[in-house]
């Protein structure tokens, strides 16, 4: 089994002094498109960490292109990456001091880099709020990155791009521009004004409506209609599973919204999809050492606070053993012999 790749990894691979398991494993994790963003925000981190530490000397803007180069060398997969330095743009617009990296996947927008002024990046188990400038309120979930402009042009789509999970209300403006949510595997999700969520992590995505109206569009290449959602309706994919249908389903919002107001809410919802819940907004491996766990259905409420409140609460409200061994949570059922470390 690869190691689980972490920042710390990350950082030794990008200096070389990981060992080759641990190379190979970064390799693989950094040739899925929805790890890019992370990686960004990673490489980011590890230069503002640098900036800190007085005895070593950085030039106001790392060397971008020496440091991508050297990652292409180490991956062997030169011609199939697409990375872009975007570190002068993003200086000169954003106010960065050390720049990032743009990552183009699915059906880019024809909207230019430059134009791209703000990014807003969470940690796992972070939470913010935006404001943005047509009077739009953004609430990013933990693992997610939003870009966004400074502001739009008056008569044009209001565009943003977002990899992660944010709950949207969005302000609806006489002059009739739409918003437009882009995700990396090319869906767009089209509002006047509205609130919603979105959700797209690794191969799954979904769009939960609250109010309004919005319509969904898909890349080309999906040869796939555009749907129109009413209030109340969810609409799920895979982008593994092109050939599958999108389903559409009418649901209650709560659980797939009640993250923003600072609670989990399980509908009938199965251990295995906690289970994904954790990892994505806290970064965390889980392991069901009870097999029968996979298919357990949960129905209740419990608080989001820092995550051994929230795993203590889990195992109040559901009946179940929680181990925590650093990054890694093993799940058994309550009832079931204490699984050893």
């Amino acid at each position: 089994m690869l190691p689980l790749v972490t920042q710390e990894l990350f950082n030794r691979y990008v200096h070389d002094q990981a060992t080759p398991a641990e190379a190979s494993a970064v390799r693989a994790w950094l040739t899925e498109p929805t790890n890019q963003l992370v990686a960004e925000q990673w490489m980011r981190a590890h230069w503002h960490t640098l900036e800190t530490e007085p005895a070593t000397a950085l030039h106001d803007e790392p060397d971008y292109e020496a440091l991508l180069t050297s990652l292409h060398q180490q991956m062997g997969r030169t011609a199939a990456w697409r990375w872009q330095p975007w570190a002068a743009a993003a200086a000169i617009v954003g106010g960065l001091a050390v720049g990032g990296l743009w990552w183009q996947y699915g059906t880019p927008s024809t909207t230019p880099v430059a134009a791209v002024a703000h990014t807003e990046t969470t940690a796992y188990g972070q939470k913010r709020t935006l404001h943005l400038s047509d009077g739009t309120e953004v609430t990013l979930n933990g693992h997610s990155t939003l870009r966004y402009p400074q502001a739009w042009a008056t008569g044009q789509p209001r565009e943003v791009w977002l990899d992660g999970e944010a709950y949207f209300s969005v302000r609806h403006l006489p002059s009739d521009e739409h918003f437009i949510v882009h995700t990396p595997d090319g869906m767009q999700v089209e509002v006047l004004g509205t609130k919603f969520a979105v959700y797209r992590r690794q191969e799954q995505a979904r769009v939960m409506l609250v109010s309004g109206k919005v319509q969904l569009k898909f890349k080309a290449a999906d040869h796939r209609p555009d749907l129109v959602m009413q209030p109340g309706e969810l609409v799920e994919m895979n982008s593994r599973q092109p050939e599958a249908a999108v389903r559409k389903t009418t649901v209650a919002a709560a659980p797939y919204t009640s993250w923003k107001d600072g609670k989990l809410v399980f509908d009938e919802t199965t251990i295995a999809e906690l289970a994904t819940r954790l990892h994505d907004t806290y970064g965390v491996e889980v392991v069901l050492a009870t097999p029968e766990l996979q298919n357990r259905r949960i129905t209740g409420t419990v608080p989001i606070g820092e995550l051994d409140v929230l795993l203590q609460a889990l195992e109040e409200t559901f009946h179940l053993t929680i181990q925590r061994q650093q990054n890694r949570l093993i799940f058994s059922d309550h009832n079931s012999p204490k699984p050893s470390l």
